[in-house]
């Protein structure tokens, strides 16, 4: 018996082989949502109080002779306003012709109004989608 070794000629190749893997991600819509909007106008009523003044004006004669113009004054809560004029006598004299008399008074008042108000609502729903053939890349289909 021999016991002959026999050594690989340079010519002859072993080939080694190797799996590997890629892992990824894609987006696959599976489905959708749809939001709809509506607006919807109703009447509302508002009120509130606002001041009111009326003014009241009231001639008062004097016809007093003064030496200088008197200022607008306040009394009793009534502005007086002195309306004067010239007059040519033999001089001239500052004559208080009448005063204004300016009283105020002030009232509330309720108004009501009606007003539109807008408000908006939502509806959301979701709708599938048919189901996408899913095949990974490099796979045979």
């Amino acid at each position: 018996m021999s016991n002959a070794i026999s050594t690989p000629s340079a010519d002859q190749k072993v080939e080694l082989l190797e799996e590997q893997v890629e892992v990824g991600v894609r987006q696959v819509d599976r489905a959708r949502v749809v939001v709809e909007t509506q607006v919807e106008t109703r009447q509302h009523a508002v009120e509130a109080w606002l001041d009111h003044e009326e003014i009241q004006v009231e001639r008062v004669p004097v016809g007093a002779v003064i030496e200088a113009v008197p200022p607008i004054r306040e009394e009793d809560g009534v502005v007086i306003v002195p309306v004067v004029e010239e007059r040519l006598v033999m001089r001239t004299e500052l004559v208080l012709k009448e005063e204004l008399r300016i009283t105020r008074t002030a009232q509330k008042q309720l108004v009501r109004q009606v007003v539109p108000l807008r408000s908006e609502h939502a509806t959301i729903r979701r709708e599938e989608l048919p189901a996408a053939s899913e095949t990974i890349e490099g796979e045979p289909k």
